[in-house]
């Protein structure tokens, strides 16, 4: 372990960017080490002009003189200290949120609010607390609550992953990243460590005396987080090299492969390697680092449990002469402690000037004092207003007496008088205790409200509520009117009460016990309420903690959220007329929703006509589209969903009413459509208007349709069976035997030929099959090719009752048959077909394409996507890969979604790169006749994706794996 030695100079995280402009001025700052652990924590000691550098990077302004004292966490109120710092910081949130600060009791402390980003879950704040209360339990370091400090830390998440500064940062706000995976315990430890003030403990100066770096193994362009640091840098303070430490790196941290060793410990003198990496708790060398660091005392002890005793050293046999001794009892927030000395025989002087136990009101020795006490009278019971008491004890003169003992509880509830705070259920975020009942009275400031919102909840569930429970009240009594009673472990809707009083129980019995609640208050203002209406022009809408303005029914707010504007969409009962987008002619305008509800008379049928149709879009309609339903809610029978430039056939509604939504987003706008609607009597609605499969009505008529497998009879009423010979291009879709559900035809043979994105093979699933059955399906069956035609391999023909497995094919082209012989006909089949990504591709003088999913284009990739292709060329030719398009989410390391090329037909063949970020990789080579595409994704971030050609390229004189 190792600390800043220039007092000036705290160590600082830097973002991926800022990872790229180091490398351009390592050279010129040879005293800047870097380290980064396996989370993507990225941690080096700066120069002061390598410190502007990245803070131009961070866009945040802020460095300062090291402090000794160092603050830290939040979790949940609202202030609004530095707003447009904290909009960089917390993701444009200006909601701050309960804040703590860390402080080394025997140095002037310097407070620093914390933030946490609202984007963090209320149980990934419960990890942030138990990290923090771990390290309070092993050293004095101490978490509190902040009020008025400029300097704070922000917990949030940023493209770096895990990634925090090292010590102290000067004013304004000091960011620690907990980014993806890394909302673990012992990580959250880990970063914190860093805050501390702790380097990794693999880069301290004599560490060659005891592991060795493997730099074979290194992932390339990872080797600097191996580099260590001088001993002009670095202060171990006498400790000796930790193994243990939670600072240290695991053996296969940024290694080429999971079983290859980046670090190895040397053999101790069992002739066995020591562990390392572990991130589970504190070493006994990282308590006693930060003990030496924060030049804790001796003696005293942190108590976290919700009851326990101490007492002064060698009780009850006597304490020695210049004792200095501290304990601090911190008990979950929203209770209180009550606090009984036992005994007390200490030396008695005026004023207790010389021994004595001082005890203060809060978390450091200069809270409210609750009172000093010597000789041998015991103290009254005493009870923190808050969840913390700071106890002090001090010995100076040569007489000993017994000295003392004291036992503490915690008790829950209580009134609270203030206009913002937290209220967490007893031992919060670990599980509360049995057979417990606590009542909090809150009272915030007169002509205000109190808003609650929760921020974690589970409390044993039942439906009544019967047995553990939070029951909250609009008042200061148990008689108010009830706001809800809670359990489960669902969060509870924000409350609001009617005056500045708030009433709230939490009971729970002796049986099953949860993680309880965290909640935080706070008084809230009625801004509509004003004389100005809150500025909005028609409604004003109060909010918790804000509010919003809205309009009467046919007006819609405007692009400023306060005027209002003549809506699009309405009710619309006349039997004919038009509808046309918003701003029609002109283009119309962003993030529109316009619904119109058309109602014709009974046995009605409303025709819908599109004149002009231009929209953002094509197949897949996600941003930009009109949707029509026959019915006036949103779950009606779909029509259709239209987008593009390609008008839309005429839609007749299924009853006498149609519902037409029209949508725009926030990017791409268009000239919109332009509508006409028309009512006409359904002849259809009786006997079928005489058709024998389905009757269709038109506008003053009628028309009969056929089934799949039959078209229209001369008469124009009855059906007979045709050809079924189809194309299919869409992504996904099903298809059917002739007739279905009902049986089959006799004498029947049916083709479909399927094709999907290059780059992308066909997946089909059997829904349901019910076909005449044969050992070798020799009679009735479907047959699936491997391609364009009949011609194409076989991958099974079926028949029967029981459903086959799914079928791929090998490219992105599917031929399938359906024959029927003239016996036996049964109810056919129902399949359905995808498009997968993956497989195996040939290479050819001829430029083809490959696309990394089969929506490019239309929408970004999925997530969760995991692909594999092998591309071949002939012997003697090598493949070449032209990248025409690349979007994938940008991480330094390429950890979330990724492109990895590998020369030759698998994965274990050497790998060409790793690619991510928007910029596309130059032109490849394979060495080979061979070269294969690894595509990944995660589940949250998606972008554009990528387009590549491929082609095979005769080998040179000289094998290139890139283009020069």
């Amino acid at each position: 372990m190792a600390r800043l030695s220039d007092p000036a100079g705290g160590g600082v995280d830097y973002s991926s960017k800022a990872a790229q402009v180091f490398a351009v001025w390592k050279k010129k700052f040879d005293k800047v080490s870097i380290t980064q652990d396996q989370h993507g924590l990225e941690v080096l000691s700066q120069h002061r002009i390598l410190a502007l550098l990245l803070t131009w990077l961070f866009s945040v302004p802020f460095y300062r003189p090291w402090d000794f004292s160092l603050f830290i966490y939040n979790l949940g109120l609202r202030c609004t200290v530095r707003e447009k710092l904290i909009e960089k910081i917390c993701f444009s949130i200006t909601l701050c949120m309960l804040s703590f600060i860390i402080t080394l009791h025997v140095l002037s402390p310097l407070y620093m609010c914390v933030c946490v980003c609202v984007c963090f879950a209320g149980s990934q704040r419960a990890i942030f607390r138990q990290a923090m209360r771990h390290w309070e339990k092993h050293t004095c370091v101490t978490f509190i609550e902040r009020t008025t400090e400029e300097s704070y830390i922000v917990f949030t998440y940023r493209p770096c992953g895990c990634c925090s500064y090292v010590g102290r940062r000067g004013g304004g706000p000091q960011a620690i990243s907990i980014g993806k995976n890394c909302d673990k315990f012992g990580i959250v430890v880990h970063e914190l460590g860093h805050v501390i003030g702790f380097w990794h403990e693999h880069t301290r100066p004599d560490r060659d005396d005891h592991v060795s770096i493997i730099r074979d193994n290194i992932q390339p362009g990872q080797e600097y987080n191996f580099l260590k640091m001088e001993p002009g840098e670095v202060d171990s303070l006498g400790e000796v090299y930790d193994f243990d430490s939670i600072m240290h790196y695991a053996r296969n941290t940024f290694s080429r492969g999971i079983f290859l060793d980046t670090i190895q410990p040397r053999y101790d003198i069992n002739g066995v390697r020591p562990p390392i990496g572990q991130r589970t708790r504190l070493s006994k060398g990282d308590i006693a680092q930060a003990r030496k660091l924060y030049k804790c005392p001796r003696c005293g002890d942190s108590l976290q449990e919700s009851s326990g005793n101490f007492s002064s050293p060698g009780f009850p046999n006597g304490y020695s002469a210049y004792m200095h001794c501290i304990w601090r009892i911190s008990v979950t927030p929203g209770e209180k402690i009550i606090l009984n000395f036992t005994s007390m025989d200490l030396y008695r002087s005026h004023l207790c000037w010389y021994d004595h136990v001082e005890i203060r009101d809060g978390y450091w020795r200069k809270a409210p004092l609750k009172g000093r006490f010597c000789g041998d009278k015991l103290p009254e019971p005493i009870i923190s207003t808050d969840s913390r008491l700071w106890i002090e004890f001090r010995s100076s003169s040569n007489w000993v007496g017994k000295g003392f003992s004291a036992v503490y509880e915690a008790i829950c509830g209580g009134e609270v008088k203030k206009d913002n705070g937290q209220i967490q259920s007893p031992n919060y975020p670990d599980d509360y205790r049995p057979n417990k009942v606590c009542v909090w009275k809150i009272t915030v400031a007169q002509g205000y409200h109190v808003g609650l919102t929760f921020q974690s909840f589970e409390i044993e569930r039942h439906d009544s509520c019967a047995y553990d429970y939070l029951e909250v009240r609009d008042g200061n009594s148990e008689n108010s009117p009830l706001l809800g009673r809670f359990c489960g472990y669902d969060k509870p809707d924000d409350i609001k009460t009617s005056s500045n009083q708030l009433w709230m129980k939490f009971v729970s019995d002796g049986s099953v016990n949860k993680a309880g609640f965290a909640a935080n208050f706070f008084k809230e203002m009625d801004e509509c309420s004003r004389p100005d209406n809150g500025r909005c022009e028609q409604r004003c809408v109060n909010t918790l903690g804000s509010y919003k303005c809205a309009c009467d029914p046919g007006y819609e707010l405007a692009a400023d959220k306060r005027s209002c504007e003549a809506a699009c969409g309405g009710f619309i009962t006349k039997l004919n007329g038009s509808i046309t987008s918003p701003g029609w002619p002109r283009e119309y305008p962003p993030n529109k929703n316009c619904i119109w509800q058309l109602v014709a008379p009974t046995q009605y049928r409303i025709t819908l006509l599109f004149d002009v149709f231009e929209t953002e879009g094509n197949d897949v309609c996600k941003y930009d589209f009109v949707e029509v339903r026959s019915g006036l809610s949103a779950d009606s029978r779909l029509h259709g969903k239209f987008c593009g430039a390609e008008k839309p056939e005429a839609i007749t509604s299924q009853y006498n009413n149609m519902r037409i939504e029209f949508k725009s987003d926030n990017t791409v706008s268009k000239k919109g459509f332009k509508a006409q609607f028309f009512s006409d009597k359904d002849e259809c609605s009786k006997e079928n208007g005489g058709c024998q499969h389905e009757c269709v009505n038109t506008f003053g008529s009628y028309s009969c349709q056929c089934r799949s497998g039959f078209v229209l009879h001369e008469n124009k009423h009855d059906c007979k069976e045709a050809g079924c010979d189809h194309t299919v291009n869409s992504v996904s879709g099903t298809i059917t035997s002739p007739n279905w559900p009902d049986k089959y035809p006799s004498k029947k043979a049916c083709t479909w030929a399927l094709s999907t994105t290059p780059g992308h093979r066909i997946k089909i699933a059997f829904n349901e099959i019910d076909m005449e059955p044969h050992l070798e399906c020799a009679y009735d069956h479907i047959e699936i090719y491997d391609g364009r035609d009949g011609k194409a391999p076989s991958l099974g023909r079926y028949c029967g009752s029981k459903k086959p497995p799914p079928v791929m094919s090998s490219g992105n082209k599917m031929f399938i048959r359906f024959f029927s012989d003239n016996s036996v006909q049964k109810k056919g089949f129902e399949a359905s077909h995808s498009a997968e990504c993956g497989g195996r591709l040939k290479a050819e003088v001829k430029t083809k394409d490959l696309y990394s999913h089969a929506q490019f284009g239309d929408n970004n990739y999925p997530g969760a996507s995991d692909c594999q292709w092998v591309i071949s060329a002939e012997k003697g030719y090598g493949v070449e890969l032209i990248f025409q398009t690349f979007e994938i989410e940008e991480e330094a390391d390429c950890g979330y979604d990724y492109m990895e090329l590998f020369d030759g037909a698998d994965t274990k063949s050497p790998r060409l790169g790793r690619y991510c970020g928007s910029g596309p990789p130059e032109e490849i080579y394979s060495a080979g006749d061979s070269i294969v595409i690894k595509f990944r994704s995660d589940d949250t971030i998606n972008k554009k994706g990528f387009h590549v050609r491929y082609t095979s390229t005769k080998f040179q004189d000289t094998l290139h794996s890139r283009k020069k």
